[in-house]
């Protein structure tokens, strides 16, 4: 599990005078040309970060923002050209194109993601909401997974300390839900991306900007997916509503991805190294950094400059996770949804995913190709699995880089049985108002539509008037969310107080939530197809391992209350 992501080191390209250089030779490029964009540049080193900014003006660019502590630098130039010029100096590693400036369309943002997350819900079996026993909100009957990484029991010990900071690196917190906005740390939260309303093309990418700039503030969430792992994590055991795995620690929202849902590597990075200067203590990462599904050095199917653009996001992913854990950030990253042994990873044929239209088929070398960041260093790596405990049909798997299993929903488990395709097997969570709006699962009055209703929105008002929205989803976003909540007990329980909060060593951390997670051996065949559920021969999956860690379930599935009871035994490696 842990020689693969040290490959990050390995498979990083020589630097030919300082520089990753395109493999191509001759003349001096020409100059840039063509419409601005964005491209983000990584410094050679940490000292090289003056002289690569002077690169960038060098060969025609403009210095937007530069990130010290990792040295990569977005800047503004024209299209063509630029990388092959910039990357020539030796004070730059690599360079690559990042986002298109375009003007605002006439439509609505189309979503990067699969339909996995939201697959085929309808409107729920269960009836109206039952009072929450002792410690759990009404809504916590649907939670199958608060229940089963044991958070009920777990915060009759250690419901979370309001001091450990747990950052969502995602698409925004609605920081106003009624479930969040207790918990949610306004002061240390941040918005790192600007949106994006459509490429020079016209094609929408984000949609209309919200709020003047084009910044939408950093309370909002314009996706719902953050929103979602938040509640998931720490929604507040309040008597209200839902409640989380860590109902106690504070919520701090890391923006980095788009309204449409890509994650741009510059907004990723600041991210990371932001929650490192913050004293952030956990990060969950439900994303993995665009374009590409994989970073591959040298894919005979890539383009040079394709090769390099990838090779500089794996180099500038790898500083920036570095910096993020020698801060004590504990990193917690979602396995994947390609149903695809990492070990052993499927063809790519969905990169690159942006701009639109652009993605080619791929074989993937495991020696060389990376997806970021679950096979960077540093990371507990999170699979999922449905309430019958078996491994979601599209949940990525393997030896390699899993350590944990969690929660994750399963729309399709139990076959044969009446829970089979119900929005039960998924995970429900906190919902923004605006994104259902914009769905047209909530009306403008407020009232969930009959289309919100066919797919099993909830709607709860708190004794104040004040409305909170709750829909299923499932995939390893959710599962992450799951585990990071058991890393924030951890911390909470274990950890020392320093720098204004509390902190732990991520690898003490990691021991503990590895070392108390529930065993779950192999099923009996280990090679399982999911036909029957009406899936195709590409997602069987075979469970290598034993009982104590298997490419299913890893280590086991996280155990809040084991963690809390029996973890200091692990604290010490």
């Amino acid at each position: 599990m842990r020689r693969t992501r040290l490959l990050i080191a390995a498979i990083a390209v020589p630097l030919i005078g300082g520089a990753v250089a395109l493999p191509s030779a001759g003349a001096q490029p020409a100059a840039p040309s063509g419409p601005a964009t964005e491209f983000t540049v990584l410094a050679a080193g940490e000292q090289s970060v003056a002289a690569a900014e002077e690169a960038i003006r060098a060969a025609g660019g403009t210095v937007l923002h530069t990130n010290t502590a990792v040295g990569l630098i977005t800047a503004s130039a024209p299209a063509n050209g630029f990388v092959q010029r910039v990357s020539a100096d030796r004070a730059v590693y690599g360079a690559a194109k990042a986002t298109s400036i375009g003007q605002a369309p006439n439509g609505k943002a189309k979503p990067k993601r699969s339909d996995v997350e939201k697959e085929s819900r309808q409107a729920p079996r269960s009836g109206t909401a039952k009072p929450g026993t002792t410690g759990t909100d009404p809504l916590d009957d649907q939670l199958w997974g608060l229940k089963s990484v044991r958070s009920d029991l777990a915060r009759t010990v250690q419901p979370g300390d309001k001091r450990v900071k747990v950052g969502i690196i995602d698409t925004g917190v609605d920081g106003t839900h009624p479930d969040i906005a207790p918990n949610f740390d306004r002061a240390a939260s941040r918005n790192f991306t600007r949106d994006i309303p459509a490429d020079p093309t016209g094609a929408v990418v984000d949609g209309p900007c919200e709020y003047r700039g084009c910044v939408d503030p950093a309370d909002h969430d314009d996706n719902g997916h953050g929103t979602h792992v938040a509640g998931t994590i720490a929604a507040a055991a309040d008597g209200f509503g839902i409640s989380g795995v860590a109902p106690n620690v504070s919520i701090v929202n890391l923006r980095a991805g788009q309204d449409a849902g890509y994650f741009f590597l510059q907004p990723v990075v600041d991210a990371l190294t932001y929650a490192g200067d913050a004293g952030v203590d956990v990060v969950n990462m439900s994303f993995y950094v665009d374009p590409w599904l994989y970073n591959c050095a040298s894919n005979p199917a890539d383009t040079p400059e394709q090769q390099l653009e990838q090779r500089t996001i794996t180099e500038a992913m790898t500083r920036a996770m570095n910096y993020a854990y020698r801060k004590g950030v504990t990193e917690v990253a979602a396995l994947g949804n390609e149903h695809s042994d990492l070990g052993a990873p499927q063809p790519d044929a969905t990169s690159p995913d942006y701009p639109a239209s652009a993605s080619h088929p791929r074989t993937i070398d495991n020696a060389s190709c990376l997806s970021l960041p679950v096979e960077g260093p540093h990371t507990i790596g999170v699979s999922a699995f449905g309430p019958s405990g078996a491994k979601a049909d599209y949940s990525n798997y393997g030896l390699e880089q899993i350590s944990v299993s969690a929660p994750g929903g399963y729309f399709r488990d139990g076959f044969g049985t009446d829970w089979y395709r119900t929005n039960e097997n998924m995970i429900l969570s906190a919902y923004p108002r605006n994104v259902g709006v914009a769905e047209g699962t909530i009306d403008a009055d407020g009232n969930v539509t009959p289309d919100g209703a066919a797919v099993g929105v909830q709607k709860a008002v708190t004794k104040d008037g004040r409305a909170a929205y709750y829909q299923f989803l499932q995939g390893t976003s959710m599962a992450t969310p799951h585990a990071t909540g058991v890393a924030a007990l951890i911390v909470s329980e274990y950890g020392k107080v320093g720098r204004g909060g509390i902190t732990m060593s991520p690898d003490a951390v990691q021991r503990v939530i590895e070392g108390t997670a529930a065993e779950i051996p192999c099923p009996v065949p280990a090679t399982v197809d999911y036909l029957d559920e009406g899936r195709d021969a590409s997602f069987t999956a075979t469970c290598q391992g034993s009982p104590s860690f298997n490419g299913f379930y890893g280590n086991g599935a996280v155990d809040a209350y084991a963690a809390v009871t029996r973890g200091g035994a692990f604290v010490r490696g």
